[in-house]
């Protein structure tokens, strides 16, 4: 189970880098108002990843930090790999359905339409939605509470911060039509929030 959690956190990294090498390729061109916050999410997510392995090794096996104390051992290996193979395929469908407007920094072109298909239909940031899922459950699949709080909480705030900068840009470019968008469409969760 434990290989899967390396596979799956292998095509993250992957799929990272190979939208990082895009947007370098395409050059910028658009209204660029990121402040920082793509560094903010790549830094918190990859430091809450790289202190749950520690911690993963650091902690003595019959911890009550483990969550193996809950008497279900494997049973969060299981649920990490799912939460990050369902936050891989909603960060990569994320990324095809926007296409050419997809960008690691916050940049909103003018002729940029509002974009209402696909999983974009049901919350306004699914490509957030993946990474939180992606983080998430790396943290559960290393075992312990520590790892997934840290998991949890790190890249939450770091997405949180990004969603506040790219909706005053998308506002502040489309206008009205994201107005109405955001109006009808939940920020991370369908139905929720």
């Amino acid at each position: 189970m434990f290989t899967a959690v390396h596979v799956t956190s292998w095509l993250w990294l992957l799929l990272e880098i190979s939208l990082v090498i895009r947007d370098r390729v395409r050059g910028t061109g658009s209204a660029r108002a990121d402040r920082g916050t793509r560094r903010l999410v790549v830094v918190l997510t990859l430091s809450a990843t790289l202190a749950a392995t520690v911690f993963e090794f650091l902690l003595p096996a019959g911890s009550a930090l483990r969550f193996s104390a809950l008497g279900l051992p494997g049973w969060e290996q299981i649920a990490g790999v799912v939460a990050m193979g369902a936050g891989l395929v909603l960060r990569g469908w994320s990324v095809v359905v926007l296409g050419k407007a997809f960008r690691t920094t916050v940049e909103v072109g003018r002729d940029q339409p509002v974009v209402t298909r696909g999983p974009y239909r049901r919350v306004r940031h699914p490509s957030y939605t993946g990474v939180l899922l992606l983080a998430a459950g790396y943290g559960l699949a290393a075992g312990n509470w520590l790892s997934f709080a840290l998991t949890v909480v790190l890249p939450l705030v770091s997405v949180l911060v990004r969603i506040a900068v790219e909706e005053r840009a998308l506002v502040r470019v489309l206008g009205r039509p994201y107005e109405t968008y955001r109006a009808g469409t939940k920020r991370l969760v369908p139905g929720l929030w």
